[in-house]
Protein backbone atom coordinates (compact mmCIF):
# COMPACT_ATOMS: atom_id res chain seq x y z
CA UNK A 1 0.00 0.00 0.00
CA UNK A 2 1.36 2.95 -1.48
CA UNK A 3 1.82 5.89 1.81
CA UNK A 4 0.56 9.43 1.96
CA UNK A 5 4.13 10.41 2.00
CA UNK A 6 4.84 9.70 -1.99
CA UNK A 7 2.25 12.33 -2.76
CA UNK A 8 4.25 15.20 -1.68
CA UNK A 9 6.33 15.29 -4.57
CA UNK A 10 3.88 16.55 -7.21
CA UNK A 11 2.82 18.88 -4.27
CA UNK A 12 5.71 21.30 -5.18
CA UNK A 13 4.19 21.77 -8.38
CA UNK A 14 0.97 23.08 -6.69
CA UNK A 15 2.15 25.06 -4.13
CA UNK A 16 2.28 28.71 -5.14
CA UNK A 17 3.99 31.22 -3.37
CA UNK A 18 1.55 32.94 -0.74
CA UNK A 19 1.25 36.27 -0.43
CA UNK A 20 1.06 36.34 3.12
CA UNK A 21 1.76 33.85 5.89
CA UNK A 22 -0.96 32.28 8.46
CA UNK A 23 -0.47 33.22 12.02
CA UNK A 24 0.39 30.14 14.27
CA UNK A 25 -2.38 30.77 16.54
CA UNK A 26 -5.04 30.78 13.58
CA UNK A 27 -3.38 27.98 11.85
CA UNK A 28 -4.19 25.58 15.03
CA UNK A 29 -7.11 27.24 15.24
CA UNK A 30 -8.02 26.33 11.04
CA UNK A 31 -7.06 22.76 11.28
CA UNK A 32 -8.91 22.37 14.81
CA UNK A 33 -12.54 23.25 12.70
CA UNK A 34 -11.66 20.80 9.21
CA UNK A 35 -10.69 17.95 11.84
CA UNK A 36 -13.60 18.39 13.57
CA UNK A 37 -15.68 19.02 10.69
CA UNK A 38 -13.85 15.20 8.85
CA UNK A 39 -14.30 13.28 12.67
CA UNK A 40 -18.48 14.62 12.58
CA UNK A 41 -18.68 13.24 8.71
CA UNK A 42 -17.15 10.12 10.76
CA UNK A 43 -19.48 9.69 12.68
CA UNK A 44 -22.31 10.63 10.63
CA UNK A 45 -23.32 13.68 12.51
CA UNK A 46 -24.81 15.87 9.78
CA UNK A 47 -25.42 18.82 12.78
CA UNK A 48 -22.21 19.19 14.15
CA UNK A 49 -20.41 18.59 10.39
CA UNK A 50 -23.22 21.49 9.20
CA UNK A 51 -21.92 24.01 11.85
CA UNK A 52 -18.65 24.18 10.89
CA UNK A 53 -19.77 25.42 7.50
CA UNK A 54 -19.39 29.22 6.50
CA UNK A 55 -22.96 31.01 6.35
CA UNK A 56 -22.40 30.73 2.37
CA UNK A 57 -22.44 27.69 2.11
CA UNK A 58 -25.13 27.20 4.65
CA UNK A 59 -27.48 29.12 2.49
CA UNK A 60 -26.44 27.25 -0.87
CA UNK A 61 -27.54 24.00 1.61
CA UNK A 62 -30.19 25.26 3.83
CA UNK A 63 -30.31 21.69 5.80
CA UNK A 64 -27.83 19.21 7.63
CA UNK A 65 -29.13 16.97 5.62
CA UNK A 66 -28.60 18.55 2.22
CA UNK A 67 -25.56 18.98 3.55
CA UNK A 68 -24.64 15.90 4.01
CA UNK A 69 -25.75 14.29 1.20
CA UNK A 70 -23.80 16.77 -1.21
CA UNK A 71 -21.06 15.73 0.82
CA UNK A 72 -21.20 12.34 0.88
CA UNK A 73 -22.08 12.35 -3.37
CA UNK A 74 -19.14 14.71 -4.43
CA UNK A 75 -16.25 14.99 -1.48
CA UNK A 76 -15.75 11.13 -0.69
CA UNK A 77 -11.86 11.86 0.45
CA UNK A 78 -13.54 14.22 2.82
CA UNK A 79 -16.19 12.61 3.98
CA UNK A 80 -14.40 9.34 4.43
CA UNK A 81 -10.58 9.49 4.41
CA UNK A 82 -8.13 6.68 5.19
CA UNK A 83 -5.64 9.49 6.09
CA UNK A 84 -5.45 13.12 6.42
CA UNK A 85 -2.44 15.09 6.71
CA UNK A 86 -2.18 19.24 7.13
CA UNK A 87 0.26 20.91 4.61
CA UNK A 88 0.55 24.93 4.98
CA UNK A 89 -1.90 27.12 5.05
CA UNK A 90 -1.82 30.64 3.42
CA UNK A 91 -3.35 33.82 2.17
CA UNK A 92 -4.04 33.73 -1.51
CA UNK A 93 -6.13 36.23 -3.36
CA UNK A 94 -7.04 37.60 -0.38
CA UNK A 95 -8.55 34.35 1.13
CA UNK A 96 -7.00 31.77 3.70
CA UNK A 97 -6.93 28.72 2.19
CA UNK A 98 -5.39 25.43 4.03
CA UNK A 99 -3.82 22.54 2.20
CA UNK A 100 -5.04 19.38 3.55
CA UNK A 101 -3.27 16.14 1.94
CA UNK A 102 -6.13 12.70 1.89
CA UNK A 103 -6.22 9.71 0.92
CA UNK A 104 -9.84 8.85 0.00
CA UNK A 105 -11.82 6.02 0.88
CA UNK A 106 -11.01 4.78 -2.50
CA UNK A 107 -6.97 5.00 -1.57
CA UNK A 108 -6.27 7.41 -4.34
CA UNK A 109 -4.75 10.75 -3.12
CA UNK A 110 -5.85 13.99 -3.06
CA UNK A 111 -5.43 17.74 -2.17
CA UNK A 112 -8.21 19.63 -0.49
CA UNK A 113 -7.90 23.20 -0.39
CA UNK A 114 -10.04 24.47 2.45
CA UNK A 115 -11.09 28.35 1.66
CA UNK A 116 -11.22 29.59 5.59
CA UNK A 117 -13.89 32.14 6.54
CA UNK A 118 -13.07 34.43 10.12
CA UNK A 119 -16.95 34.98 11.23
CA UNK A 120 -17.24 38.18 13.33
CA UNK A 121 -17.25 36.28 16.58
CA UNK A 122 -13.33 35.32 15.61
CA UNK A 123 -14.72 31.52 15.07
CA UNK A 124 -13.22 30.28 11.53
CA UNK A 125 -15.68 28.34 9.15
CA UNK A 126 -15.26 27.10 6.04
CA UNK A 127 -16.07 28.40 2.70
CA UNK A 128 -15.75 25.73 0.51
CA UNK A 129 -13.56 23.12 -0.78
CA UNK A 130 -12.26 22.55 -3.76
CA UNK A 131 -10.73 18.38 -4.13
CA UNK A 132 -7.54 17.98 -6.52
CA UNK A 133 -6.54 13.80 -7.59
CA UNK A 134 -2.66 13.88 -7.49
CA UNK A 135 -1.51 11.74 -9.99
CA UNK A 136 -0.24 8.15 -8.48
CA UNK A 137 3.34 7.44 -7.63
CA UNK A 138 5.20 4.46 -7.82
CA UNK A 139 6.56 3.46 -3.88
Amino acid sequence: MRHLATVLAPLAVLAMPAAAAVSPADRTAIEGVIAAQIEAFGRDDAAAAYGFAAPGIQALFPTPDLFMHMVRTGYAPVYRPQAVRFAEAAVEAGAVVQRVLLRGPDGRAHLALYTMERQADGAWRIAAVVLVALPETGA
